[in-house]
């Protein structure tokens, strides 16, 4: 196990080894969903391994000792059969916000392409934006920033120049991370045209914006639209292990709108901050399913397989890596 970034100090309130107990128990949720979705690492069937990915962390929730809500989840309870939104898991204990994505990656997993992870995020309760599973406009930064170098509604020109001033750099040693869409098309121009290099990714933007703090990254600046889902997650990390992120609700329609409204939502425009869509006392965590930049993918043989996860709480800014040895004989929810 590697620790980085600060310890608890000595002498902190007792509830914080709860809290260090329960970041851990996270862990295994996220090692469950990831050993199963690693069977179907590069076998075409995306449905398939977000299937045995729901299923497994499912039943791991079985384990955790809170009462827990899942607030951004596979989708309605009309829609998936497990982990939908408002579904209640854990066997008991304080009452917390479930955010999860199981596999955000599928069709990298499906493809056998890098950066595919398992993500679960808990709060305390009413600690996540409730967001729907629309598009959500982002920017986001690392720590260690002025508050404010990047706004969501300023020139992506504009921003980049703040941004190497703050780190003291020329924009043309500035990297974006952005999801090759065609949607992005202008952006990506925009970002070309400051003098910014780009860091193109087929999927994977809760990766992609953790990547913008983690200090062996590559990548400055993640800035694009993809899932309003993602992007709570993604604040989840970010108020974990520290960084600077603005997302907007996008809509294609009134009825997304009003479903949105239904969700809690008073302002269909604001522009919410990191603390605004993950707040209070955060912990996440994530698994490898396939090799990648922030975690190594599940490495299976004949008997077992290796994990590779990440987990951070808000309260104390510690951020661990763990590797998990995994013997198939004592598990039930590994693949086939």
């Amino acid at each position: 196990m590697d620790a980085r970034h600060n310890h608890p100090a000595a002498g902190q309130e007792p509830g914080l080894v709860t809290d260090r107990n329960l970041a851990l128990e996270l862990v295994r949720v996220t090692e469950a969903a990831a050993l199963s979705a690693s069977a179907w690492i590069g076998r075409g069937k995306k449905n398939e391994a977000d299937g045995a990915a729901v299923e497994a962390m499912r039943r791991a929730f079985d384990t955790v000792a809170i009462s827990g809500t899942v607030v951004i989840g596979e989708g309605e309870m009309d829609e998936a059969p497990m982990l939908f939104i408002g579904e209640k898991v854990g066997v008991g204990g304080p009452a917390m916000d479930i955010a999860v994505d199981p596999l955000e990656g599928t069709t990298l997993t499906a493809k056998g392409g890098p950066n595919a992870i398992a993500t679960v995020a808990l709060a305390e309760r009413g600690g996540f934006l409730h967001a729907p599973d629309i598009y959500m406009d982002k920017i986001a930064v690392g720590g260690g920033l002025p508050e404010g170098v990047v706004d969501l509604d300023a020139p992506v020109a504009e921003n980049l120049r703040n941004l190497a001033r703050a780190k003291k750099r020329d924009v043309s040693d500035i990297v974006a991370c952005i999801l090759d869409r065609d949607r992005h098309q202008e952006l990506i121009a925009k970002t070309r045209e400051a003098g910014a290099r780009i860091m193109l990714i087929s999927d994977g933007d809760v990766a992609g914006v953790i990547a913008t703090a983690m200090p062996d990254s590559y990548v400055d600046i993640y800035m694009g639209s993809g899932g309003a889902p993602e992007g709570v997650l993604s604040a989840a990390a970010l108020r974990c292990i520290g960084g600077q992120m603005q997302g907007r609700l996008l809509y294609e329609d009134d009825a997304q709108i009003e479903r949105a409204r239904g969700m809690g939502v008073t302002d269909p425009n604001h522009k919410y901050t990191v603390i605004e869509m993950a707040k209070g006392n955060v912990m996440f965590a994530a698994t490898g399913v396939t090799p990648g930049a922030m975690l190594r993918g599940v490495r299976r043989f004949g008997s077992g397989a290796i994990t590779h996860s990440i987990v951070m709480r808000s309260k104390s800014g510690t951020v661990r890596f763990v590797e998990g040895h995994h013997n198939f004989s004592t598990k039930t929810w590994v693949g086939s």
